[in-house]
């Protein structure tokens, strides 16, 4: 965390903390559309498959939700344990630029990139 300054530092864990939040509320205004169809439901065959469509992007939409939450909150204890803004994979710097971008980023960009190409 030595790349960042104190300033900075503050500035992040605020953002992390602020987007922590803000997905804990996605993700849980989100349940009711994530239910399950009621198929005895009285409605028509095509409205109960926008309602089962629907209901998929919706759990789809809740997964990655859940999944950037994870990430974040993996960022707040890298944070507390002092290793905030260093990549988990070379323990190089990750850039005050790309942590502004995204705060739960866990990777410097040649890691990130590196991981990309092995898909």
């Amino acid at each position: 965390m030595d790349g960042l300054s104190e300033a900075q530092r503050v500035s992040l864990r605020a953002a992390l903390e602020a987007l922590e939040q803000e997905l804990g509320s996605a993700h849980d205004s989100s349940a009711d559309g994530a239910a399950p169809v009621d198929l005895d439901q009285p409605i028509g065959r095509i409205s109960r498959m926008d309602a089962i469509q629907q209901q998929s992007m919706v759990q789809a939409n809740r997964a990655s939700v859940a999944r950037r939450r994870q990430q974040v909150l993996a960022a707040l204890r890298r944070f507390d344990e002092g290793e905030y803004g260093l990549c988990v994979t070379c323990g190089e710097d990750v850039g005050v630029r790309r942590l502004e971008a995204q705060p739960e980023a866990p990777f410097c960009i040649a890691c990130q990139s590196a991981r990309e190409r092995r898909g």
